[in-house]
């Protein structure tokens, strides 16, 4: 039997609670351990969000799906797979657990707890930066989803580990993590007037990998096998 929808919603707000935490802590430890070294300060913030993707993945998985993002929920009703209705209900826990988990980070390094970031993301390349790591991301979990199911966490754990560095904008890749991210003056905040554009972008690079992985995994009839093109 699956779980009730009550029951999928607290997971969803709690596994995205735990995942600012770890994002906005880890940032506000690096950065206060790092003695000004932004690269030691974002290795750190890297290493403590792959890991508890996996973890909390491996934990919330099979209650919700594990989506603990808009972009990702988006995918999943673009492909029939989650009525609109709880896909909705999914969003909203998931905003609603981000900015439960940026206050908590606030609260454990006794920061202030509403903040208003001041660090400017913004512009094309980052706006680029936000559809790759999102479509990457989602490319990552429908992947996964067809040939190896039990390989999501740790694929998604280190695809996010890897876009930390190899995007412009660090790889937000989630509506809701930018939306909580916008609340924090630290080390991973981004500015509210900047939150838009990455939203936009994220939500773009969502429907453009969900279309080319529709046709990139469609099932190919056992009785018409793929040929060689060398054929």
């Amino acid at each position: 039997m699956s779980p009730s929808l009550s029951r999928r919603l607290a997971a969803e707000a709690l596994g995205t609670a735990f995942l600012l935490a770890t994002v906005i802590g880890s940032g506000i430890m690096g950065e206060s351990l790092a003695g000004g070294n932004a690269a030691i300060a974002l290795l750190g913030n890297t290493i403590a969000t792959g890991a508890i993707l996996a973890v909390l993945i491996l934990i919330f998985g099979p209650l919700s799906g594990a989506h603990f993002n808009p972009a990702v929920t988006l995918a999943f009703v673009l492909r029939g797979e989650l009525p609109r209705r709880t896909a909705l209900l999914y969003v909203l826990a998931q905003v609603a657990g981000g900015l439960a988990g940026m206050l908590i980070a606030h609260a454990m390094f006794e920061e202030p707890l509403f903040q208003a970031s001041l660090k400017i993301r913004s512009g094309p390349a980052q706006w680029l930066a936000e559809f790759v790591a999102t479509f990457g991301l989602l490319a990552t979990i429908l992947g996964c989803v067809r040939f190896r199911p039990a390989a999501v966490a740790y694929a998604v754990g280190l695809y996010i580990t890897a876009g930390y560095w190899f995007t412009a904008s660090t790889s937000f890749a989630n509506p809701a993590v930018t939306i909580a991210r916008s609340f924090t003056d630290t080390f991973s905040g981004i500015r509210p007037l900047d939150a838009p554009g990455f939203i936009v972008a994220q939500f773009l690079g969502a429907v453009a990998a969900t279309l080319v992985f529709a046709w990139l995994l469609r099932a190919v009839p056992t009785t018409d096998p793929v040929k060689d093109p060398a054929e």
